[in-house]
């Protein structure tokens, strides 16, 4: 069987930070390539701050040129006004992956959780220490480049499966 390389752009959207990770994939095994965190000035206006969120991205691509995406899918929000932020957020990140003719594999929180640490109310601390055991030498991360690094890892699965169906 001919393994299928992934390179594997991760990303945790959000207004005030946006965590990124990117991961090799062959077969089973993991390897870091680069994270990091994208953070938009808090005090420029919105159209702003979604502007620097997609040239992030844009640049984030073109650099590390992945042949995969995933983010997180925007869960269900109490406060309407964090959703809607959180929403515009995601979508500068899917316009800057879609302009760059990447589909991005959308992943709940739960579903990350589930595959990173084996159940789907993990803390963010849990996420964090999975991530640091399956890509060793990886070094220090914040939260959010956390993340994204577990929602690449966590989609693996299923684009290596997407691949192999597509030949």
């Amino acid at each position: 069987m001919v393994m299928v390389a992934i390179r594997a752009l991760g990303i945790d959207p959000g207004l005030r930070h946006t965590g990124w990770g990117v991961v090799d994939i062959v077969g089973a095994r993991l390897t870091h390539v680069a994270h990091g965190t994208i953070a938009p000035d808090p005090d420029e206006a919105l159209s702003l701050r979604l502007g620097r969120l997609f040239e992030a991205v844009t640049q984030l691509i073109a650099t590390h040129q992945p042949t995969a995406a995933m983010i997180e899918e925007t869960y269900v929000n109490a406060n309407p006004r964090s959703a809607l932020a959180l929403g515009a957020a995601r979508g500068a990140c899917l316009a800057a992956l879609g302009c760059a003719g990447l589909s991005a594999l959308e992943i709940t929180p739960t579903e990350v959780k589930k595959a990173i640490v084996g159940t789907g109310r993990a803390e963010k601390a849990q996420i964090a220490f999975m991530v640091q055991r399956l890509l060793p030498g990886l070094g220090e991360t914040g939260a959010d480049a956390a993340d994204a690094l577990a929602i690449a890892i966590a989609g693996a699965p299923l684009l290596q499966l997407q691949k192999r169906a597509l030949g």
